[in-house]
């Protein structure tokens, strides 16, 4: 009888059925950023621009707004400024870092060294100094997304091939699809995108030196400004995770006036961009 395959389907795949070319070409959803300053001018100025350049944007004046917006929508990154009323950037950065790896770029009234390092150390991904243009972090915020969303890409061209795509080193294990660090006693570690990066740039490129200016290309992306003290900062913390006594380092080792060395033999990914 005409039709009697279909109806053996249940009815919400026969309904569904002549939808599905549609709904596999239809495009992912933009990102969805989270622009969070107390000035009102500057988060409309920015959430319009965003918008026009392909972004979804929401704002947040504060941090009770801010925590608001994440928990009711499904937000990409933050641009989280400095000085807010009541809790203050630094204390945002820092609680959403050890609930979430939402990437953050900071922003800061002033381009002082201090600032950045302290920005990174709370867990940003990136920084930029008011006045800033919006192109310009516009540009940082697709580089902090392509970095997410391209360092296992980078890492599995390395490993060569498909399946599943872990690294093991020193008892720890690294998942580059889900972007997951299990301890040797296989607890979950929570790393902030700046750190899966850097350490997934250390993992493919184990026993060699690399200099501060290799990792900020490999870890941040060519986009990123040139600022020795990012790396150093990002390798502190990573050090902070990984490391029996990051006082006395071990896996990651400072090579004086060369960079930094990943000591440990690493499993399952290879070295193939270091013979390049």
């Amino acid at each position: 009888m005409p039709g009697a395959g279909n109806r053996r389907l249940p009815y919400c795949a026969r309904t569904l059925a002549p939808l599905r070319p549609i709904l596999e070409a239809m495009p992912e959803p933009s990102p969805h950023v989270l622009i969070v300053d107390d000035d009102r001018e500057i988060r409309e100025l920015l959430s319009r621009f965003l918008a026009r350049h392909g972004l979804r944007a929401s704002v947040a004046a504060d941090g009770r707004e801010m925590k608001k917006a994440l928990a009711e929508r499904g937000i990409d990154l933050v641009v989280l400024d400095l000085m807010l009323p009541g809790e203050d950037g630094l204390s945002l950065c820092r609680g959403l870092r050890a609930a979430s790896d939402i990437p953050v770029i900071m922003l800061t009234a002033m381009g002082e060294e201090v600032d950045r390092i302290i920005g990174l150390e709370m867990g940003a991904d990136d920084y930029l100094a008011k006045p800033f243009s919006p192109r310009e972090l516009l540009a940082r915020i697709r580089a902090v997304l392509r970095r997410g969303a391209g360092t296992g890409t980078r890492a599995r061209a390395s490993a060569g091939g498909e399946g599943p795509r872990l690294v093991r080193f020193a008892g720890w294990r690294l998942d580059l699809d889900s972007r997951e660090l299990f301890s040797p006693e296989g607890i979950l570690v929570a790393l902030s995108g700046g750190e899966f990066a850097l350490l997934a740039a250390f993992v493919s490129h184990p026993q060699r030196v690399l200099s501060r200016d290799q990792l900020l290309d490999l870890a941040r992306g060519r986009d990123a400004q040139p600022f020795d003290r990012a790396i150093d900062v990002q390798v502190s913390r990573l050090r902070r995770k990984i490391e029996p006594d990051p006082g006395a380092p071990t896996l990651i080792k400072t090579v004086r006036g060369g960079g930094y060395l990943f000591s440990p033999v690493v499993e399952g990914g290879g070295d193939g961009e270091g013979d390049a």
